[in-house]
């Protein structure tokens, strides 16, 4: 949101970066350009019903805070979870699901006894096929889902044809030397001046790896080559995307660095909801002061290097890079690795998948080799000569 939009972007690093092919199609833009009312747009009466897959976590709560807020507007029909019972139990008592999915089907237990005392109780559906069933409940108008990585892919894809996702955020590393880098903890890089968000995404703003996925979620959303994007990095988080016209003009949209409002933007569409000032603060530029920006360090962040890369080889390369990128930060989190070896473990995952690539991959396949991507980062131990060694 904050700090990518269409300029040029070219040159790439070493390895699997320069051994890439350009050969892929371009993807014909996921929308028609215009945002306008379908004519057979689904109509409700009363609250519009709503499904949240990934409930628990950042997306998920900020999505449930908007709901609380707009009881006339907006009512829960499901929700899914991955372990936190607690909260979810919780949000039942609130929100009164009609069906709840726990990922994690080992707590289906301790949460059916979190919720004995519950008078209407939702019915429960573990696993993979409760993601899949409050993706697509009949009821449910809108589906907001927060899952990290490839764990809701197959409810989405049950659900819709087209799928839009912006999240962004700024490194807290940014102004490092490289060679402080190296010294970086897991508390260090879950520090955000300006977000608050879960500890996965948080890292991926320290890396970078967030503004490298943005880059290839714009190249199919909007059908744009990868020569056309440019990452641009704006410290404040204000300005969350910009479009440049073909009179050279630049239209802006601003606001505070808070998922809220582009989630309540989502589910009132194509309505408009009023906000108060109180829990949503007018965007004050004059106490702002200055709106900055600067070119990414490529050096410092081979992260969007390796986006670049993984997008122009598609198929399966782009989910091979954003599995091996979520085991390493998870590696990283638990002090298996380094900050800096999250950089490495990626592109020596993404160099080993080369052979295998999948140009037109199905479902089965993308899933299969977000797997293998997991399991090979997994059992990477990372030398200094950058090569992998088994563990």
């Amino acid at each position: 949101m904050d700090s990518g939009f269409a300029l040029k972007r070219k040159d790439y690093g070493s390895t699997f970066r320069k051994r890439i092919h350009c050969s892929a199609q371009q993807p014909p833009p996921a929308w028609p350009g215009r945002a306008v009312v379908e004519p057979d747009r689904k109509t409700w009466d009363g609250p519009k019903p709503i499904s949240v897959v990934g409930s628990t976590g950042s997306i998920g709560t900020q999505t449930l805070d908007i709901v609380a807020e707009n009881p006339d507007k907006f009512r829960i029909v499901a929700l899914v979870a991955g372990s936190n019972v607690t909260l979810l139990a919780d949000q039942v008592r609130t929100f009164k699901p009609q069906l709840v999915a726990v990922r994690n089907e080992s707590l289906v237990g301790e949460l059916k006894e979190a919720l004995a005392d519950v008078e209407d109780k939702p019915e429960i559906i573990p696993g993979e096929q409760g993601v899949i069933e409050v993706a697509r409940h009949p009821d449910a108008v809108t589906v907001v889902t927060g899952i990290v990585g490839c764990a809701g892919l197959k409810g989405v894809c049950r659900l819709i044809k087209k799928m839009y996702s912006t999240i962004s955020s700024l490194s807290s590393d940014r102004d490092l030397p490289v060679d402080k880098l190296k010294d970086v903890k897991v508390f260090d890089a879950l520090k955000h001046p300006n977000w608050n968000m879960g500890k996965k995404i948080t890292v991926d703003s320290a890396t970078l790896f967030n503004k490298g996925l943005e880059v290839i979620e714009a190249h199919y959303l909007f059908g744009a080559e990868y020569d056309d994007i440019e990452i641009v990095i704006h410290p404040q988080s204000i300005i969350h995307s910009m479009v440049e016209t073909q009179d050279s003009s630049v239209l802006a949209q601003l606001g505070w660095p808070d998922m809220r409002l582009p989630i309540l933007y989502t589910l009132s569409w194509p309505d408009r909801i009023y906000c108060s000032e109180i829990t949503w603060p007018c965007l004050d530029l004059c106490k702002l002061g200055s709106l900055t920006f600067k070119t990414p360090d490529n050096v410092k962040y081979p992260s969007m290097d390796l986006a670049y890369a993984a997008g122009r080889s598609g198929g399966t390369m782009t989910g091979v890079l954003s599995a091996a990128n979520e085991k390493a930060v998870e590696m990283f989190i638990d002090e298996k690795i380094s900050y800096l070896d999250i950089f490495k473990v990626v592109e020596l995952t993404c160099d080993k998948h080369q052979a295998e690539l999948v140009t037109s991959p199905s479902l089965e396949e993308i899933i299969h080799y977000d797997l293998w991507a997991r399991k090979y980062t997994a059992g990477l131990k990372i030398s200094s000569s950058l090569s992998p060694v088994p563990v």
